[in-house]
């Protein structure tokens, strides 16, 4: 397996295998979903399983993933990478607008501040490029809080080849976050690209939103391991590329255990090949 640790934007050495918030709030991202001391009950096991890299969103909740986060960490442990997100403003539980004015991404990367804590975010991530604003001015946003001590790392997500090439073109970006798992590899070649310049990746959706978990080749070699389908959809992505850093997501301390024991699934090369005709 390639090495369990990976330094983001050459500067901050994480474990590869973190924790995303996403699931601390309701369906839809809208609300919470379980009660506050459950979910800061998660965050603490997670760091005290050794986690490093915690990634959330200002629109997880809204805002209540990132309040929580800093309730159940801070101060925040040496070592510890929180990644949070901004540039998409949610006013429903569906109802999504992507926002890359220079203006509104001060503002949500100060509310994050804020509420996370922070006098800087080490890695901060451009949640969605705005098509209706010049990619230029929304990096250049960015790179004025990065100027001012507000941001460490630049982030983008949801991208295409093309956009990380014409983003590394106007300024550094040290990750990037795109749906990618073991039945969706429709990001190979920005997967390919990242490692190409040591960009980590941070698959969303790693374990296919639950579909990963009856999946029959996953179950077949799981039993061979004792394991679980889930924890080998995750083992096959820490074998796949040594810049890929999934952050699977969960509520339950339980699923926080099996997934986090992901990390010590080591797959034979006849599984990979196996899996990776997936």
């Amino acid at each position: 397996m390639a090495s369990e640790n990976f330094t983001i934007g050459g500067e901050f050495p994480v474990r590869r295998l973190g924790y995303g918030t996403v699931q601390l709030t309701g369906p839809g991202c809208w609300g919470p979903r379980g009660t506050p001391a459950d979910a800061m009950a998660v965050l603490r096991r997670a760091v005290d399983r050794g986690v490093t890299l915690i990634d959330t969103a200002d629109n997880y909740g809204p805002s209540i993933a990132e309040e929580l986060v800093a309730e159940a960490l801070h101060p925040y442990p040496a070592g510890v990478l929180v990644a949070t997100k901004g540039g998409v403003v949610r006013t429903g539980p569906d109802a999504w607008h992507i926002d890359g004015r220079p203006e509104r991404l001060r503002a949500m990367c100060e509310a994050s501040l804020r509420r996370l804590r922070l006098d800087t975010i080490e890695l901060y991530q451009l949640h969605r490029l705005d098509p209706r604003v010049p990619m230029a001015e929304q990096l250049g946003a960015l790179d004025e809080l990065r100027a001012e001590g507000k941001i460490r790392q630049l982030g983008l997500d949801s991208v295409t080849v093309e956009e990380l090439c014409a983003a590394r073109e106007l300024t550094s970006i040290a990750s990037v976050q795109n749906r990618y798992h073991l039945l969706d590899r429709s990001s190979e070649p920005l997967l390919e690209l990242c490692e190409a310049h040591g960009i980590a990746f941070l698959p969303w959706f790693p374990l296919g939103n639950g579909e990963l978990a009856s999946d029959p080749v996953c179950a077949e070699i799981a039993a061979a391991h004792g394991a679980t389908p889930a924890q080998v959809a995750l083992a096959w992505l820490l074998h796949r590329s040594p810049v890929l850093c999934p952050t699977p997501g969960t509520g339950s301390l339980v699923h926080l255990e099996e997934n986090l024991d992901a990390g010590d699934v080591r797959l034979s090369g006849d599984e990979l090949a196996r899996l990776d005709r997936r």
